[in-house]
């Protein structure tokens, strides 16, 4: 299995696709996790084309167990974020 690409390498990559400097291209990908941050916290959802979307989705109260006493107990209602995968993406991978 591959070692995940860092951020270094990340904004290396975009630097090189961009034409631009580094600065520029870890200024622009700073950008968009903070906007996507910022938009996924408020309740709303972000879709980046040719990959998928992010979305904040609200999860009720629940019961859950300890597993390492066995009790029962109630865990209260939280957000959780989720990446839907696109199906380019996936056709991109599996083709």
């Amino acid at each position: 299995m591959n070692k995940p690409m860092t951020k270094t390498q990340l904004v290396a990559a975009l630097s090189e696709a961009m034409g631009a400097d580094k600065k520029t291209a870890g200024a622009a990908l700073d950008a968009i996790a903070e906007i996507v941050a910022r938009e996924v916290a408020a309740g709303g959802a972000v879709t980046l084309p040719g990959l998928g979307k992010v979305v904040c989705r609200a999860r009720p109260e629940r019961q859950v167990r300890n597993p390492a006493t066995g009790a029962t107990m109630t865990k209260a209602a939280d957000k959780q974020v989720k990446f839907t995968i696109a199906k380019a993406l996936k056709d991109s991978v599996n083709g």
